[in-house]
């Protein structure tokens, strides 16, 4: 009988972590136990998991008639322990969080007893890091926070970015603060290779997301049909040693004969064949 050990799933191929974010899965159940289930029929062993599924797990204050002033009281006092159940859950099953997405931490008015709750979770849940989108203020407002915790905060991009984006004051603020770079967006919107891109600012990347899109502000192919160089990167990952994991993100339109499993599977057999 095969022991738990050599069931587990692994995606990590000649030394690059293959991951997803489970924003890919959003068109199926999104709790937890089914959650857990998606990402190893996909065979992956290490994700960035949305606060929309970590916070439900841990029992949040939702529905008809719930405050935000509820919400926040609810965040400043739970416990840890039932992340850290959720942690063990996965990791029980192979899975490991290297990422926690909270997408407003840092948006203006934001109490620091809330941006301290993320930062704890995001350490009970074994992650490294914490994700949200692209902004000067909350950077400047969480680089000193991040700091203190020892946890990244990576900012993801939309097709704004441009290639000197991060050359300004944005990492300045804390040692802690990296970037979450979607190539497939990088490409939609420069219109240039996110290799270059890497290699400048490789020291301070959190992880990437891998998707495939057109340029000129195109739309998302299925891995290999668009303009973004996807195996390219890879394999200049590879090449380069680089740990960061890069994290597929399913965002083209999945085909009437499969389902969001189906297709994050195809992407993990891409993305393997790329780094054989």
């Amino acid at each position: 009988m095969q022991d738990a050990t050599a069931q587990a799933p692994n995606s990590c191929f000649n030394g690059i972590q293959i991951g997803v974010i489970t924003y890919s899965y959003r068109s199926l159940p999104c709790d937890a136990a089914s959650l857990l289930k998606h990402v190893t029929q996909c065979g992956i062993s290490s994700i960035e998991l949305m606060s929309s599924t970590i916070e439900p797990f841990a029992g949040i204050p939702s529905g008809e008639g719930v405050t935000p002033e509820q919400v926040l009281e609810w965040r400043s006092s739970v416990s840890m322990e039932p992340f850290a159940k959720l942690r063990k859950m996965f990791n029980d099953a192979g899975v490991n969080i290297h990422i926690a997405k909270f997408g407003d931490i840092g948006n203006p008015g934001m109490p620091d007893a809330q941006i301290d709750y993320y930062f704890n979770v995001a350490k009970t849940l074994g992650a490294k890091g914490i994700t949200r989108e692209l902004s000067e203020e909350a950077a400047q407002r969480l680089g000193p926070m991040a700091d203190d915790h020892k946890i990244m905060v990576g900012f993801h991009n939309h097709t704004q970015i441009t290639p000197t984006t991060y050359d300004g004051t944005m990492l300045s603020y804390g040692k802690y603060l990296a970037v979450n770079l979607d190539i497939g967006h990088y490409v939609a919107g420069t219109n240039c290779s996110p290799i270059p891109f890497i290699e400048k600012h490789a020291d301070r990347i959190l992880s990437i997301h891998l998707k495939d899109r057109k340029v000129n502000n195109g739309p998302n192919q299925a891995f290999g049909c668009g303009d973004t160089p996807v195996s390219l990167t890879l394999q200049y990952l590879k090449r380069s040693g680089f740990t960061f994991p890069a994290d597929i993100e399913l965002e083209y339109q999945i085909p009437e004969d499969s389902d969001a499993v189906k297709e994050v599977r195809r992407c993990v057999e891409f993305c393997e064949q790329a780094l054989a």
